[in-house]
């Protein structure tokens, strides 16, 4: 639908350029940086998702195993697919990831050197979210008047555990255990700012099968996020990204260990539109302080590819 955006309504823009995954998900586990993950975006569109990402150092399989000292290097497909839809009034989306990784690297266990060389897939991720206040549920006509002002929404993701997995390793792709994250956000536009915040718990089941047979629980993490964001009259915006974690203690056959994590990361990012259906966006982050193994870089980019709801 060429031309629709003339002039552009500054939500307009804003979808043009916005990805609704992070493909830094394809690693970061409970560690997500991830902006605008609760934009509005015009009910019945559906976006396809690929993209890469490199990570090197602490990365989060290692806290995820409990080993020390990891020195890691994941290279990481990605392949996601969102689409919003209207739920009682309320714009919602639901996305589904799945990723797939090669690993080299290595770590100690017990004071033992480990390495593993290994490739597959991780473990899918499906996401509900629903914004309760602030965003509704628009057809594209409509959502062309949309201004954001304040938004508030939620939202569940569930791990599949489904991944590649060996009990005989202690390091591996799969982690053989589900995960549930609610979380809470906000959105609060200023002008071209926009201003996120988001906090959230991580909840893990029982790893029964843990390297030869051990049952290996985990605590839930807490995390919290904050973006500070400025949207162009082109499209194009950018962000800064932080977040914070903490908790996730290990238990090992019921011995617990030495591995409460927290955690601090910096990030980045940067969404390019390229036309109505197609967008691209850059991004990086750092591990800044860490209490564990997650000390890790990351950097990545994605292409996303939009269609349907009268695009």
């Amino acid at each position: 639908m060429p031309g629709y955006l003339t002039p552009p309504s500054r939500a307009a823009r804003a979808f043009l350029a916005c990805a609704l995954l992070a493909a830094a998900a394809a690693t970061a586990r409970a560690q997500d940086i991830e902006p605008r993950s609760y934009s509005n975006a015009p009910v019945g569109v559906n976006f396809l998702i690929a993209g890469f990402v490199h990570t090197k150092g602490g990365v989060s399989f290692a806290s995820d195993t409990g080993i020390t000292n990891p020195d890691m290097k994941t290279n990481s497909a990605l392949f996601a697919y969102a689409r919003a839809f209207d739920l009682w009034g309320m714009s919602s989306k639901f996305d589904a990831i799945v990723p797939y990784t090669w690993l080299d690297g290595s770590a100690e266990y017990r004071g033992q050197a480990v390495e593993r060389r290994v490739d597959g897939q991780l473990d899918p991720r499906f996401r509900l979210s629903v914004n309760f206040y602030g965003a509704p549920a628009l057809e594209l006509p409509d959502f062309r008047n949309y201004k954001q002002d304040l938004i508030v929404g939620a939202s569940l993701q569930v791990s599949v555990p489904v991944g590649q997995y060996d009990e005989t390793r202690i390091v591996n792709l799969g982690t053989n255990r589900w995960f549930f994250k609610p979380e809470l956000g906000i959105s609060k536009a200023l002008g071209p700012w926009t201003l996120e915040g988001a906090v959230a718990a991580t909840v893990y089941t029982d790893n029964k099968d843990f390297y030869n047979g051990h049952t290996r629980s985990q605590k839930p993490i807490y995390s919290t996020q904050a973006h500070l964001i400025y949207g162009f009259d082109s499209g194009v915006w950018a962000s800064l990204d932080a977040t914070y974690f903490a908790g996730g203690r290990t238990t090992l056959d019921g011995v617990r260990g030495d591995d409460l994590q927290k955690n601090w990361r910096l990030g980045a990012t940067l969404a390019l539109p390229v036309d109505i259906h197609n967008s691209i966006k850059f991004f990086a982050s750092s591990g800044v302080s860490a209490r564990t193994g997650n000390n890790y870089d990351l950097i990545g980019v994605a292409w996303q590819y939009r269609w349907g709801g009268g695009l």
